[in-house]
């Protein structure tokens, strides 16, 4: 177990990405996957209240909701926690005060629990001002609606400009920082969000851990993304570079019996700040490779040979 920042979550050191609940997952698989992330020790799940609008006959909020039946089916709502976010929800966009409000008490309503253990702002919000979103939260700490704050999608200066009006105005500081990095997309994160984290002690949990899939192995030429839904977001790994950390990483998989994936999650894990890597499956076949990155160790060689060849990528 790992905690997030300076909270008092003690989590396993993998989270579950609920972005596929509704979408790719019905409720029958989102509940296979669940019951078998809980079973291995997973009680992280991460989700937001616009998965997955994205995906066509959806409006939002699929995922909390089934994330809310399973929990209830279970009644095992203690036992886990729930990661969720606000501001991209089709009717609660933005960071307003009375939006951020409003959209917390559809998302506990969705969840059907009375509270949510990390909520996230998803993205910034240039058109509110950011001490009333800050307070907004605060608020919602206050009132018991919320246990600790994160933040997602914010450039580094704003997470410090948060930070400072926290500190300022004694109001709840973030514990956790949800930025995109792996071994493929680097630099924003080592560069700019790192030293804020290490500096504060904000737990990390990076999404798009293993790059839209890319890091799975299972695409090695523009011909295995045709027709896939990934293929807008992974394909643009799809170079020399790319694939020779893909070769690496196949090497040292099987080396440890393990798969690709398990290998790049466990080089996450490695990394400056970072507490548990976000991964999320469509089936519950996927899931054994992701919980198998806690578990593996890999030599100093091994880290360093795929750091070297991240290096390359230049991302």
């Amino acid at each position: 177990m790992t905690t997030i920042g300076n909270s008092r979550l003690d989590i396993f050191p993998l989270a579950l990405g609920g972005n596929t609940f509704g979408w790719t997952a019905d409720e029958t698989a989102s509940f296979e996957i669940l019951d078998a992330f809980r079973a291995a020790g997973g009680n992280l799940i991460d989700t937001a209240d616009s998965y997955s609008a994205f995906a066509p006959g959806n409006s939002g909020g699929e995922s909390e909701t089934i994330l809310g039946n399973w929990a209830a089916a279970r009644g095992n709502r203690d036992e886990v926690m729930i990661a969720t976010k606000v501001g991209h929800h089709p009717e609660h966009p933005g960071l307003a005060p009375a939006n951020v409000r409003a959209a917390a008490d559809a998302s506990l309503k969705r969840l059907q629990s009375d509270h949510i253990d990390l909520y996230y702002a998803h993205s910034d919000d240039p058109d509110t001002p950011l001490a009333e979103t800050v307070a907004a939260f605060d608020d919602l700490v206050r009132d018991g609606k919320v246990r600790y704050v994160g933040l997602s999608n914010f450039s580094p200066a704003r997470v410090s400009e948060w930070l400072e009006i926290a500190d300022t105005h004694g109001f709840d500081a973030p514990v956790s920082l949800q930025p995109h990095y792996n071994l493929v997309h680097r630099a924003e994160y080592e560069t700019g969000y790192a030293p804020i984290a290490l500096e504060h002690n904000l737990g990390v949990l990076p999404y798009y851990s293993l790059a839209s899939g890319f890091l799975t192995g299972k695409y090695r030429s523009q011909d295995d993304f045709t027709g896939r839904v990934r293929e807008r977001m992974a394909s643009r790994y799809l170079t020399d570079a790319g694939l020779a950390v893909v070769d690496a990483l196949g090497e040292i998989a099987t080396a440890h019996a393990v798969e690709i994936s398990t290998v790049a999650l466990a080089w996450l894990l490695t990394r400056p700040g970072v507490v548990a890597p976000l991964a999320s499956v469509s089936g519950i076949e996927q899931l054994p490779a992701l919980l198998d990155a806690t578990r593996l160790t890999l030599t100093d060689l091994e880290r360093d040979r795929l750091t070297a060849l991240s290096n390359a990528v230049g991302a």
